[in-house]
């Protein structure tokens, strides 16, 4: 696997050095992905090829983000154990909100609690969205008869000069991975790509949606006051998403749309093996527990067999057969 130190090209000003990292590194984790999955036998021109590397980058940046996840955890679960105190200073400091700010940061840094730790997954990877957006709509760019032309990350390095026309022509169902719904009429096959957008639309919409809603309904106490807070944005992300989608490549969209799926599945485990008490996830784990201990303890007791059961009844009708009473008193009756 080559390394990514190689001759880089001279990517612009110091202030967007950031996004231009970003991009390097994005677009690296792309074609060793994409070498992988041609080495096993997939057409490196294809776009399920393609697209399949994506899922890779969305593997490799999750699984960079799990410390994070964990501290997203610990910080949700402090939230919920200063709740009583958050609400004492909410009620005594209702009419002054500067100083009910204050006692909240005091309370913050004396209980260790960071409320934004919460969102650093999504805060950290919006970069990395934004550099694989940049990347394709540099692909979308491409152009062999345009001299002014710079690929973008590492497909303007030497090595991989070849694959930025590879990821141009890729399509999965005929529509180009860098196809916008906006873009439509550009592409090859514009109703194609307007359909192909509107899934993929609805796909990242619904999971968006969906995950939110699994962690406000299983995951959060009755009288947590965020959650007020957090069902407004259970609302209000996905129309965001809806909206601004229609600006979004299909690469973008695979990518949210998979990292959507990561985000079900690891809530989904944290949820049901670890959920913060005083929540209905809380409550089911506790009753899944006592229905497993019951069953253990049925298990144990032993169970009457066959034979047990047949000299039971033998020993019953030996109890029960009738006295002998002598003659004489047979013939007094």
């Amino acid at each position: 696997m080559p390394s990514m130190a190689g001759t880089m090209p001279n990517e612009g000003p110091p202030d967007v050095f950031i996004l231009d990292w970003l991009k390097t590194a994005v677009s690296w984790i792309l074609v060793q992905f994409h070498g992988l999955f041609t080495a096993i036998g997939m057409d490196p021109d294809s776009g399920w090829t393609w697209t399949l590397s994506i899922v890779g980058l969305v593997v490799v940046i999750r699984i960079l983000l799990i410390p994070l996840f964990v501290k997203q955890i610990k910080a949700q679960r402090g939230l919920q154990l200063i709740q009583p105190q958050m609400k004492e200073i909410q009620k005594k400091y209702a009419g002054d909100k500067e100083r009910q700010s204050q006692e909240m940061m005091k309370l913050y840094r004396e209980t260790g609690t960071n409320p934004l730790a919460s969102c650093l997954p999504i805060i950290l990877q919006a970069p990395i969205f934004f550099a694989l957006f940049s990347v394709l709509q540099g692909v979308a760019m491409y152009s062999p008869e345009d001299p002014e032309y710079v690929a973008p990350g590492v497909f303007a390095w030497s090595e991989y000069a070849t694959l930025v026309a590879s990821m141009h022509d890729a399509e999965i169902f005929g529509v180009p991975l860098y196809a916008t719904f906006m873009d439509a009429d550009e592409t090859p096959n514009p109703m194609a790509t307007r359909i192909l957008s509107l899934i993929m639309i609805a796909l990242m919409t619904a999971t968006t949606f969906i995950t939110q809603r699994q962690l406000i309904i299983k995951n959060s106490a009755p009288d947590n006051p965020m959650v007020k807070q957090q069902k407004i944005l259970l609302y209000v992300f996905p129309v965001i998403f809806a909206v601004s989608g229609i600006n979004f490549p299909i690469g973008v969209l695979t990518y949210w749309f998979t990292t959507n799926l990561w985000s079900m599945g690891q809530q989904f485990y944290v949820i049901r093996n670890n959920p913060q008490p005083g929540t209905p996830a809380y409550e089911a784990k506790m009753a899944r527990k006592a229905a497993k201990a019951k069953g253990a303890v049925a298990a144990t007791t032993p169970t009457p067999t066959d034979e047990d059961v047949s000299d039971t009844a033998s020993e019953n009708l030996t109890r029960q057969q009738p006295k002998k009473t002598s003659r004489s008193k047979r013939k007094k009756k």
